[in-house]
């Protein structure tokens, strides 16, 4: 189970919440053997390509309903077509219990039914963004395995300052909702090398981001 006790939990804006070490590590042993497994297909991982024709340094693989800039479908049109695979239950368990220790308050209503899982090299990195391509603004849920990241989280007006960096380790959780939800954000730098060798993964970082759809 995750951890029950606070262990550094921090309020960054009203709704967005950060708790370091909230995974042990077979927890995170788990996640990185099955991120290994959905970047086998049935849609595999690939880096998407914005509308402009500039390609992603992330890799994403998507889990529910498959994610391409930007919109949500069930089938992958920009990967070959595939539909995308399902969104395990014992994932979405994990957001709900994500969201009572980040929030300490009962979520069990929480039913996200998208996860999409990034993989950073070490020059991988993202720009400022708002989550927005959902119908609902439930919170994200955003797990982090492996390397330490820079996470840039800002307001919900622009992509410049007012911002927090908070540096984000394997482990990690942040959840942002309420007034937070459509708050631009992005991790300008990954740290190569900084990942805990029992974690499973030697290098690289992998982000896995659990939402609401709210698409039927």
């Amino acid at each position: 189970m995750s951890a029950l006790f606070d262990t550094g939990r921090r309020e960054i804006a009203q709704g967005a919440v950060h708790v370091p070490g909230w995974l042990d590590l077979d927890q995170q042993r788990r996640l990185v053997e099955a991120c290994r497994e959905w970047a086998r297909g049935p849609v595999p991982i690939r880096a998407a390509k914005l509308p402009g024709g500039h390609q992603m340094s992330v890799q994403t693989v998507c889990l529910g309903w498959h994610w391409a800039p930007y919109k949500y479908t069930r089938t992958a049109d920009d990967a070959g077509g595939a539909r995308v695979g399902e969104m395990p239950e014992w994932l979405a368990r994990l957001g709900r219990e994500a969201l009572v220790a980040a929030y300490q308050d009962d979520a069990t209503t929480y039913q996200p039914d998208v996860a999409l899982v990034n993989f950073y090299d070490d020059k991988a990195k993202m720009g400022m963004h708002q989550d927005k391509d959902e119908r609902s603004r439930e919170p994200v849920v955003s797990l982090s395995v492996g390397n330490t990241c820079l996470f840039r989280f800002g307001n919900t007006e622009n992509r410049s300052k007012p911002y927090t960096d908070v540096e984000l380790a394997s482990g990690d959780m942040f959840v942002f909702g309420g007034p937070s939800r459509l708050a631009f954000h992005g991790v300008p730098k990954t740290y190569p090398r900084t990942a805990p060798p029992e974690c499973g993964l030697a290098n690289g970082r992998l982000n896995i981001t659990m939402r609401v759809t709210g698409m039927a």
